[in-house]
């Protein structure tokens, strides 16, 4: 007696598989979008707009991601397929992580104003003198744009004032060196009283240019902070963040 052998084919076919399997590839090819923008503009191979598109795509494609794999949870889920709805699941929980950097992102641009040079002195900005010629070149101006950049920033940031010290001016300055050494910015100038440099962000390689003034007053050292970027109307809260930062960072070190 001969015995047949026959395949049991699973519910569904093959078509929970091969969604789970087009969900995976779509994350794939958004997070490589999303990653690379900022590295492919940072060396040169793409233009900002072409960086920005990438980015742009990769959120598409994450979303698609997500599409693909609720359809692919539900008929895996009706078909009683437990591997493509675990593989639909993790993409979904992938995608989402992935989604939350420009999300996060985009409500942070939606809470502070279009600006992109902030200070702790609006009437009588710190001047940018070694890296005037660095930005006349960039988009962005190299003076203080006044008016309504102060009013605005004085309704967003109204915590960014000065720092009065009780130190010598020479402790000051060196502790104002160390943190702008320590944060990795790029010291362009250090004067008695003036340090220049430029920060970078870390994903997309923007150049902020930083400059730290220190005035003697009567009770010991005020320093005042500039903070403005080289491109774009809008800074998202990165200089405000930063200038808070190094202040604090400062103020701590010299306790």
């Amino acid at each position: 007696m001969v015995t047949r052998l026959t395949t049991v084919r699973p519910r569904g076919g093959r078509w929970p598989g091969i969604l789970a399997g087009l969900a995976i590839l779509l994350l794939a090819v958004a997070a490589l979008m999303m990653a690379g923008a900022g590295p492919a503009y940072r060396g040169e191979l793409v233009s900002l707009g072409e960086a920005f598109n990438l980015l742009r795509n990769g959120v598409y494609a994450a979303g698609a991601a997500i599409a693909i794999s609720i359809i692919t949870l539900l008929f895996s889920m009706l078909m009683r397929r437990s591997r493509p709805a675990f593989i639909a699941t993790l993409v979904i929980v992938a995608a989402a992580a992935l989604l939350y950097i420009p999300w996060q992102h985009w409500q942070r641009a939606q809470q502070v104003p279009a600006i992109h040079d902030i200070t702790t002195d609006t009437q009588n900005p710190p001047a940018f003198e070694a890296l005037a010629d660095a930005r006349e070149a960039a988009p962005n101006a190299v003076d203080y744009p006044g008016g309504a950049t102060a009013q605005q920033q004085q309704a967003a940031y109204p915590d960014i004032k000065p720092l009065v010290l009780d130190e010598a001016p020479q402790t000051v300055l060196a502790a104002a060196q160390a943190e702008a050494e320590e944060a990795g910015w790029r010291i362009a100038r250090i004067t008695d009283n003036h340090i220049e440099a430029t920060a970078t962000t870390r994903w997309f390689g923007f150049e902020d240019d930083v400059v730290i003034r220190l005035t003697e007053v009567e009770n010991g050292v005020q320093v005042d902070m500039r903070s403005a970027s080289r491109l774009g109307a809008s800074d998202v809260g990165t200089n405000a963040a930063r200038i808070a930062a190094f202040l604090t960072s400062l103020e701590a070190r010299l306790k």
